[in-house]
């Protein structure tokens, strides 16, 4: 797995394209969702991604405090459904709070989580911190890691 991270305007097409077509095969077609995915976030982030042979395999954004919540906070967090199964999900995440210590400093984070995955997130230390609400139709849980 080729790791890499860049701000939003480090991006090249290729890679702004990989990005967009993953989210939008898992969270719009794969989980049915339909949702405004750019919301002008993209911009103020940064953005891990993992790629096998070429392929984006895994990605995240990486938000500082004060865009999605008053905490930093990771998000968009997808695998490739052709590379599930193998860790790299459980790799993006322990990446993601690495390189989001990394780049904005040791601080705690909050997500928004699929209820389903709460177990998932509890191993890297996040702990759920609200009521369960609906969001584009799925169950989610804010969590939080101090």
């Amino acid at each position: 797995m080729n790791w890499k991270i860049k701000a939003f305007n480090e991006l090249n097409n290729y890679e702004l394209y990989a990005i967009l077509k993953l989210r939008a095969k898992v969270f719009v077609v794969e989980q049915n969702c339909v949702f405004q995915d750019m919301d002008d976030k993209d911009q103020k982030g940064m953005h891990l991604m993992g790629f096998q042979n070429d392929e984006l395999a895994a990605y995240c954004r990486l938000l500082p405090a004060g865009v999605s919540y008053k905490e930093a906070s990771i998000g968009r967090v997808v695998t490739d459904p052709e590379y599930r199964g193998k860790g790299i999900g459980k790799n993006l995440m322990q990446n993601a709070i690495d390189k989001l210590v990394e780049e904005y400093g040791n601080q705690p984070i909050r997500i928004g989580a699929q209820c389903y995955l709460e177990a998932f997130y509890n191993s890297f230390g996040f702990n759920a911190n609200s009521e369960v609400y609906i969001e584009d139709g799925i169950p989610h849980v804010e969590m939080l890691r101090l």
